[in-house]
């Protein structure tokens, strides 16, 4: 079985955005991480992994509750941070390579409460005109409910744990330390439930 035939011609796409809020019309889009998959002998493993700092749009809400949580701070020049449209461009580039590389159709996004990340991604196209969306416009693949049903509990930090998997809290809220553990919990959890 390969990766088309596990996911009906889906590339799954991990992804995890940090924001500056919880509304995907105002607020920034300050991180985006994205992992990608191989699936070989029934076992799907983590592919690579790319990480792109933001630069808030103008006029961009910024909540301080949430840079407290996530501790980004937009104006440091050492994030090396890119314009929205430069780093969704190369996000899209990524993952239509991911997808030809395994003979997809088109890609599906992953994440952790998937709605979120979702949003903010498809406002971020609205508001940029980037072009070829290369993921499924409504269908999204959710570990917080995956992981619900597989461990019990819905919380990132907890259904590592649960799943044997290291999480550290002082990484947490970064997109890339996110994703990439989104990521292995979702290995986890396809792994679990192999069938032929």
């Amino acid at each position: 079985m390969n990766m088309v035939d596990r996911f009906r011609g889906f590339l799954p796409v991990v992804i995890d955005i940090e924001t500056g809020g919880f509304d995907a019309e105002r607020c920034a889009v300050l991180e985006i991480a994205a992992s990608s998959f191989d699936f070989e002998d029934g076992q799907l493993t983590i592919a690579s992994h790319a990480a792109w700092a933001v630069e808030p749009f103008e006029g961009a809400l910024l909540d301080e509750a949430s840079l407290r949580i996530t501790g980004i701070d937009p104006a440091d020049p050492e994030r090396n941070a890119l314009p929205e449209k430069d780093a969704l461009t190369d996000l899209f580039r990524l993952v239509r390579r991911e997808i030809k590389r395994h003979g997809c159709q088109r890609g599906i996004l992953v994440a952790h409460n998937a709605a979120f990340d979702q949003q903010f991604l498809k406002q971020t196209v609205a508001r940029t005109g980037v072009k070829r969306d290369p993921f499924h416009p409504f269908s999204f693949i959710d570990t917080a409910s995956l992981a619900a049903v597989a461990y019990g509990h819905t919380v990132l930090a907890e259904a590592c744990a649960r799943a044997g998997i290291e999480f550290d809290d002082e990484q947490a809220h970064s997109a890339s330390y996110d994703a990439d553990r989104t990521a292995r919990l979702f290995c986890e959890i396809v792994n679990r439930w192999r069938y032929s």
